[in-house]
């Protein structure tokens, strides 16, 4: 299994740096976000499968010639020369995969707790809108707009600063863009990656990682106004909104706080940029699949090899 582990372990270096700064580089994903975000998660996951398996195959190495076999030996109480570097990967091993899943499960908790506290001070601090059961209004001049999903029921907020800045088509533009964070649970995809962000808080890529999923998110939630509304209405509203420092993300959110950059890029992408060639984007799929299917295998195919044979 030495070489799974030499190939996985380049896998996962290629994943952890280069790879990603090239993404967050990439002037197309702006124009198929949704294409950009397939692929941001597929970099995430085949790049924790890569790091604990070359981990993982290597302290396996003595113990058997592939994952399934060492695995069995290991539990069945065989007893290899390993040697001392063998015995620390496989603890690193586990006590990564350990990590990873906590943290997700401390962090999709934490998520959770924040958003009912607070949903609750928005039940409170707000009233509800005449044309929207599910929708609140705070009574504030800042121009504020956000969405609070939930697995039960979800709250979308908006300021009455917000209210009296858009015009009518402006304030539907940015209703539909909520709508776009709710409908397709953006906050799920979110979550992951801030708990990728908070186990890993000295890998620049991975906080790297969760602010350029965030935009594209944002992008995401654009496209879907842009069904309602006309281009120039959106691009008005998303530059309205930004100048007046509020946006169009829930509290939490790795989004909060763009910069003007960060905007400005959102109204000349509306302006300007076109969607990929259904052709390119399916290119792109295949590649976030072959991602994962690579280290799968590398994993696995030894086994499965010794099954068949």
């Amino acid at each position: 299994m030495t070489a799974a582990s030499l190939a996985l372990a380049a896998l996962a270096l290629l994943l952890a740096w280069p790879v990603p700064i090239l993404l967050g580089r990439a002037r197309w994903a702006s124009r198929s976000p949704a294409v950009a975000l397939i692929l941001w998660q597929a970099i995430a996951l085949a790049g924790g499968l890569s790091m604990i398996g070359a981990l993982l195959t290597f302290g396996l190495a003595p113990f058997g010639a592939d994952l399934v076999s060492a695995t069995i030996n290991l539990l069945g109480g065989f007893e290899p020369s390993a040697g001392t570097w063998h015995l620390i990967a496989l603890g690193a091993a586990l006590l990564l995969a350990t990590h990873l899943v906590l943290n997700l499960v401390v962090t999709v908790t934490r998520s959770e707790l924040q958003r009912r506290r607070h949903a609750s001070l928005v039940q409170l601090l707000s009233s509800p809108m005449a044309d929207d059961p599910n929708s609140r209004l705070l009574d504030t001049p800042a121009p504020v707009a956000y969405c609070l999903p939930g697995a039960l029921g979800s709250v979308t907020v908006f300021s009455a600063g917000l209210v009296d800045l858009l015009e009518e088509d402006e304030l539907r533009a940015v209703i539909e863009h909520e709508k776009a964070h709710v409908a397709q649970r953006h906050d799920v995809v979110l979550v992951v990656f801030r708990a990728w962000h908070t186990s890993l808080p000295w890998f620049p890529i991975a906080y790297r990682a969760q602010r350029e999923v965030g935009l594209l998110i944002e992008m995401l939630a654009d496209d879907r106004a842009r069904r309602t509304v006309a281009d120039p209405v959106l691009a008005r509203a998303i530059a309205l909104v930004g100048s007046g420092a509020g946006d169009a993300t829930a509290p939490g959110n790795p989004a909060e706080g763009f910069s003007p950059h960060d905007v400005r890029s959102r109204v000349l992408r509306i302006a300007t940029a076109k969607p990929l060639p259904t052709a390119v984007e399916a290119l792109i799929v295949g590649a976030s699949a072959a991602l994962i299917a690579v280290p799968t295998v590398l994993l696995l195919a030894p086994a499965l090899a010794a099954l068949v044979g």
